[in-house]
């Protein structure tokens, strides 16, 4: 399966809230907490807000780096996520909700000051199940 980028570019503000999230989490990697905020987000019920987003100067990774073993896993979840809200699923559509998904994501478990450690991302997503 062709990922939906090549490279996934995040926000300033994302950059500074991941900077945040791996001083307090202890957790070094970006793709990590990536990981995490898109999960995060593809469980919340509502669509993300289609707000635009500027990818200068905050942190850039490729979908490999991203995704790892999980490719596969994390592109049906996006695709299905788009089937079920009536979205199209071509690369150009599933690109921009990747980003949104992640910006959203990454809000959430910034915004969450009970995250401090990785027991509290599990217990968040456990809660979201």
């Amino acid at each position: 399966m062709e990922p939906p980028v090549d490279r996934i570019r995040l926000s300033p503000l994302a950059k500074e809230q991941l900077v945040q999230l791996k001083r307090t989490t202890g957790i070094e990697q970006w793709n990590i907490l990536c990981r995490w905020a898109f999960c995060l987000s593809l469980a919340e019920l509502t669509a993300p807000s289609a707000v635009p987003l500027s990818a200068e100067s905050g942190i850039e990774m490729t979908w490999r780096v991203f995704s790892g073993e999980l490719s596969g896993l994390f592109l049906i979840a996006l695709k299905h996520r788009c089937w079920r809200e009536g979205l199209a699923t071509d690369r150009q559509t599933l690109a921009e909700q990747l980003r949104l998904h992640l910006h959203r994501g990454i809000g959430y478990l910034a915004g969450d000051h009970q995250v401090d450690n990785i027991e509290d991302l599990i217990n968040i997503s456990l809660s979201s199940m």
